[in-house]
């Protein structure tokens, strides 16, 4: 039987197998800070709690390297150094922890002045314990599916490198032009996927682009010759007649 959240009046499910991490939530009120705490303790998260900005902010600097929070539950209405506060320093220190704002303050000017000071989300109290669960999972996912891939894209022999817009084929530097890297960088971040001429076209060379879509083809055929071992019986770019080309 499902347990019956008392602040909010929403019924808490218990998950097998739920995302495990650490999270660290932070609300002034005990009342709504506990039931907080305890619904997501449900859903298999490792939860510590603190109830204003400066314990906040202690507690995430003195975690353990490789061991610190995977999300940050922020009221913005705290005692002392309030939430917004709390956010601008983590990303003054260039502390990337997601973090999802809980505040009954509901105004489209509040939830952008969130956004724009380093918040990943923005809830609105009241708010049902398994939205709250659903933004801490969403956000979760967004970042461990991210951060593997935010450096060097793989697939075979080919690595690229995004920080240093650089691709190797079998360890050896390929010299790409900037269309060629930009749509073999499209290609490796959406593998599988079938694109069109008129939607690599649109990604790669602009909206605003008038010229004719063979120039797709031109390019497709110059990165084949470079990255395939034999460019007539291609392994990487393939042709998906009648609709365009996927990579993979």
């Amino acid at each position: 039987m499902a347990k019956t959240n008392k602040f909010w009046n929403q019924p808490i499910h218990g998950e097998n197998g739920a995302m495990q991490s650490r999270l660290l939530v932070v609300e002034d009120d005990e009342t709504i800070r506990e039931t907080i705490r305890e619904a997501l303790e449900l859903e298999g998260f490792t939860v510590t709690a603190c109830g204003n900005g400066r314990d906040a902010l202690q507690s995430i600097q003195r975690a353990p390297e490789g061991d610190g929070y995977g999300l940050v539950v922020l009221d913005l209405m705290l005692p002392g150094l309030g939430g917004l506060d709390v956010c601008r320093q983590l990303r003054a220190a260039n502390d990337q922890t997601p973090i999802l704002v809980v505040s009954a303050r509901d105004s489209e000017t509040d939830r952008v002045l969130g956004l724009e000071v380093g918040a990943d989300d923005y809830l609105v109290k009241p708010f049902g314990m398994r939205e709250l669960v659903a933004r801490c999972r969403a956000l979760l996912r967004r970042t461990s599916t991210t951060a593997p891939s935010s450096k060097v894209l793989e697939h075979a022999n080919l690595c690229l490198y995004l920080d240093e817009c650089r691709v190797t084929r079998d360890g050896i530097n390929v010299n790409l032009s900037p269309k060629e890297y930009r749509l073999l960088e499209l290609f490796m971040q959406n593998q599988k996927r079938v694109w069109s001429r008129d939607k690599l076209l649109e990604q790669v060379w602009g909206v605003d682009y008038f010229g004719d879509s063979k120039t797709v083809d031109v390019h497709i055929r110059w990165l084949r010759e470079k990255l395939e071992q034999n460019p007539s019986a291609p392994e990487h770019l393939i042709t998906v007649r009648g609709f365009g080309y996927r990579f993979g």
